[in-house]
């Protein structure tokens, strides 16, 4: 008889810079495979796929969540609770050395108004920060604010405590067929990975300004001698006018975009990243069909 098979979609969620990019290359390891199209379950991009056992957990990519301020602030933070509304399991990480801030307690407020949707998981992450009489005050005084249904201990960056996290999730997701064929989640190119960072970083800065406006192309891959990499990539937009959009004034929205993309690259190759954007005016690419599957775009979605 075969083992039942299980699969299911997980949210991680959390302030800015909680560490879910740095757990998430923790949990897939080298089974890694940043998927561009969108499964019609979810609304939220698919970040990762893991597999554990009979077990295949599909992590949603949701932004860090904070108190918004602005319009677009507003527009992320309702884009990271799409992505947790739907997932089967959602798991807040919480930093160790910085405890129940005021993010995090909005963030436990919000929980509080969908509770019962799924099961929550909290998991706290930089535990070599901290001593232990503090990482079991803070698990408390968290689990007094929301009933999470279980309590993790973990360092991302050392992987202690991520082998639990993920046995944990391999028997919470349902019981079902797999999303995806298990010899499909091979590594994509580094090209198209690099890419797709540098796309996602795009939407996030400008979100309602050019979600689907534009693409990024990997030109140019070079390996350097001291065991860094030389990225040179293109963003293409169909107008003129979007081509300001995307630069800013002075230069600073796309300074601020090849930052969280160098950022997010070096951890995820282990290793630095010298990153080099140029944008470019190309009207037609939106007439390219085969660029809208290889991207995971539906433009209704932008309307």
């Amino acid at each position: 008889m075969t083992e039942t098979t299980r699969a299911g979609f997980v949210a991680l969620i959390g302030e800015p810079n909680a560490g879910k990019s740095t757990l998430l290359n923790q949990m897939v390891g080298a089974k890694v495979s940043i998927v561009t199209h969108k499964v019609q379950t979810t609304r939220a991009r698919i970040r990762g796929v893991c597999m554990a056992g009979q077990s295949q957990i599909v992590f949603v990519d949701t932004p860090g969540i904070f108190r918004p301020r602005r319009r677009l602030d507003r527009a992320m933070v309702t884009a990271a609770w799409g992505g947790a509304a739907d997932a089967d399991i959602v798991v807040l990480l919480i930093e160790a050395h910085r405890g129940l801030t005021d993010g995090v307690m909005a963030i436990l407020e919000a929980l509080k108004s969908r509770e019962g949707t799924q099961p929550v998981a909290l998991a706290i992450n930089k535990i070599d920060k901290v001593k232990a009489e503090r990482l079991l005050e803070l698990a408390e005084k968290a689990n007094a604010e929301f009933p999470f249904v279980r309590t993790f201990m973990i360092s991302a960056e050392k992987g202690y405590g991520v082998d639990d996290l993920r046995g944990w999730l391999a028997e919470e997701v349902p019981v079902g067929p797999w999303y995806y064929p298990e010899d499909q989640i091979a590594d994509l190119p580094m090209r198209m990975i690099a890419a797709e960072v540098t796309r996602e970083k795009l939407t996030l800065r400008l979100h309602e300004e050019l979600p689907y406006q534009l693409t990024v192309e990997t030109e140019n891959w070079e390996e350097r001698p001291d065991g860094s990499a030389r990225i040179d990539q293109v963003i293409y937009v169909s107008r003129d006018g979007h081509k300001g959009i995307v630069l800013g004034k002075g230069g600073e929205t796309i300074k601020g975009i090849s930052t969280a993309a160098r950022h997010d690259l070096a951890d995820f190759m282990g290793r630095p990243v010298h990153l080099f954007l140029q944008v470019k005016v190309r009207e037609n690419w939106q007439d390219e069909a085969e660029r809208y599957s290889e991207m995971g775009l539906d433009f209704k979605d932008g309307n």
